[in-house]
């Protein structure tokens, strides 16, 4: 019998709820924050024409990341942009131009390489327990579920409908649930005139080359703050969301990936890309597909649509816009029940570790941020110190 191609495989692997899945990761990821992208690169005075070339060149960062380490190792990676560095970029580096902030990101996304390929990142996660990294992947999932059902005060008929239909495709077709939500969803909000496709218009992004200017600014303000900022806010619940479900991705030459994928990008205004975390775990749970084995190929469609993102620049960010919030809201949500659920139970399952998984979770859910690092770092230093204190 004659072995397959991969294409054959791809074809055999791929399934419809894959494609719902990718389109869903990249729908919550770019409306969640792609506002705050676009602030920080007027916080560094950028054009029109060079915020679009950020959005070219991350949409590109992120779906050839995702497709290529997806297809290396037949397993979900889902990369994205750093957020939390995005807001760090508004808030502490505003100001700097735009040659200096751009020298500061190539510095940053050497470091990054260099910590993932020389194994040092991985080394320290590596004594990271399950039970705390799945309490950090909950009490990260939490605020999104919440928000899901939150959304039903302003919008009431969109997110019940949403969430009825749901139910009822959970009922009788599983592997369509979230595409059926998301259908549902849309067609409320065309008939009751919330989707708002009046600035629409097809417009390619173009690159725009910035060459860097080392700087003592670039460095500090810029270059140290977003690798940390990076490798704690995002890396690091990054790894966590691929452990706790199960995939073994070795993570330092993935973390190394991303790195060079900035370094080559970082001049056209891909500031800084990761491993996602909460786009990830849409791609990593049973909506995606039920063989975990054939899941991989939701983050390779989320590749595929970020690269849309990236060439259709203003296009794509018109067509995002225009779905109301309370649909993109509970969208994410009803597509994290099933991850937060897994998460729970896999952080509560041993009771020794019960209580430092728990103190994982609600710090992390607390949404604490202290020194401009997000919750899900401070909620693993809190569970380890708890483990460490009731588990010398």
């Amino acid at each position: 019998m004659p072995a397959e191609s991969p294409f054959a495989r791809l074809w055999r692997d791929n399934s419809v709820s894959a494609i719902a899945a990718g389109f869903v990761t990249v729908l919550v990821g770019f409306a969640s924050s792609a506002a705050i992208v676009f602030q920080a690169a007027q916080a560094m005075g950028a054009t029109p024409g060079q915020t679009a070339s950020w959005m070219w060149a991350l949409g590109l960062g992120m779906g050839a990341t995702c497709i290529g380490l997806s297809l290396r190792w037949k397993m979900p990676v889902v990369t994205a942009w750093s957020t939390p560095g995005a807001a760090m970029l508004v808030t502490s580096a505003a100001g700097v131009p735009m040659a200096e902030a751009i020298a500061g990101f190539l510095l940053s996304a050497l470091l990054i390489t260099i910590a993932g390929f020389s194994g040092v990142f991985e080394r320290l996660l590596g004594r990271m327990p399950l039970s705390l990294a799945s309490g950090m992947l909950a009490g990260v999932l939490l605020r999104f579920c919440v928000d899901a059902f939150g959304a039903i005060q302003p919008q009431p008929l969109l997110v019940l409908t949403m969430l009825v239909a749901w139910l009822a495709s959970r009922r009788l077709w599983p592997r369509y649930a979230i595409i059926l939500t998301l259908v549902a969803g849309t067609l409320v909000a065309a008939l009751t005139a919330q989707l708002d496709v009046g600035q629409l218009r097809l417009e390619l992004a173009r690159p725009e080359w910035t060459t860097p200017r080392l700087s003592l600014a670039a460095v500090l303000g810029v270059a140290l703050p977003l690798f940390v900022v990076t490798m704690a806010s995002q890396n690091v619940p990054g790894v966590a969301v691929i452990r706790a479900s199960g995939y073994p991705v070795p993570v330092s030459p993935v973390i190394g990936w991303t790195g060079v994928a900035t370094l080559l990008l970082a001049p056209f205004g891909a500031f800084a890309l990761n491993l996602a975390a909460i786009t990830a775990a849409i791609c990593m749970g049973p909506e995606a597909h039920p063989d975990p084995a054939r899941r991989y190929m939701a983050s390779v469609w989320a590749g595929i649509f970020y690269l849309l993102v990236g060439v259709f620049g203003a296009t794509v960010a018109g067509l995002f816009a225009a779905f109301p919030q309370a649909l993109v809201l509970a969208i994410a949500g009803i597509a994290l029940i099933g991850t937060l659920g897994n998460s729970l139970a896999t952080a509560l399952q041993d009771p020794g570790e019960r209580d430092a998984a728990l103190v994982t979770f609600v710090v992390t859910a607390s949404g604490l941020s202290l020194l401009g690092v997000g919750a899900a770092f401070w909620g693993l230093v809190a569970g380890v110190i708890v483990r460490v204190v009731l588990r010398p």
